[in-house]
């Protein structure tokens, strides 16, 4: 599989992607009509953010190797599986995630947003599925963030997976945020948006109480 590298991308070049996004959006929509299991989980664009340093193995980005701090913000538990359009678990999948801390900002010099950086938020890593296609990793909820004069961005966290067949870049949201229904790259999905935006829910007892859960699967079409 090809490695996948991208030039940086300035906020205002985002916009210019959106009709792209869009007619891959349909594309996708076309070939569901065909799949009968479940529904494949809808593209989003890369971004300009896609971390520049080697993403580490990590499954809680709330905490900085060499530091005693922990990263502002609310404390989330985010997990699911990977699956293909069958239901079956693709095992070993790659997932690549990297996000805005909880002032909306990204450890990457590219982003001008003069909203302040975080130095206790690792804001990237790399997962492995497990043997079910199941991942899980603990990190904050990002803050949305302005690009340009008239438009933000609602929160979001980048997925980059690599499967044995499939590569899909893809983001998760956040349900109730106001400024989803504005977001040109999410309303890409159509009536598909949906199974990008997941809820916050109350913890189980093997997580801090003050936290919340995240369930995001993501389905690959052969994995």
């Amino acid at each position: 599989m090809a490695v996948y590298s991208i030039s940086d991308l300035s906020r205002r070049e985002i916009l210019k992607m959106s009709a792209v996004v869009a007619g891959s959006a349909v594309a996708f929509s076309t070939k569901l009509a065909s799949a009968a299991a479940l529904a494949f989980t809808p593209p989003q664009i890369l971004g300009p953010f896609y971390p520049l340093k080697e993403l580490a193995q990590n499954s809680d980005l709330t905490r900085v190797a060499g530091r005693s701090g922990h990263a502002a913000g609310q404390v989330l538990n985010v997990m699911g599986r990977v699956l293909n359009l069958e239901g079956e678990p693709v095992r070993n999948a790659k997932i690549e995630v990297w996000q805005a801390n909880s002032y909306g900002r990204y450890t990457h010099p590219s982003d001008t947003n003069p909203a302040p950086l975080d130095p206790n938020f690792e804001g990237s890593a790399i997962l492995t599925t497990d043997s079910e296609g199941r991942y899980r990793f603990k990190t904050i909820k990002p803050a949305a963030y302005p690009v340009g004069l008239n438009f933000i961005r609602p929160a979001h966290i980048h997925f980059q997976v690599s499967g044995r067949q499939d590569r899909l870049v893809t983001q998760m949201y956040f349900e109730n945020d106001p400024y989803n229904d504005k977001d040109p790259f999410l309303n890409s999905a159509g009536g598909l948006k949906k199974l990008l935006i997941t809820k916050l829910l109350d913890p189980t007892s093997e997580f801090e109480r003050d936290s919340k859960m995240v369930i995001f699967d993501i389905v690959l079409f052969k994995g």
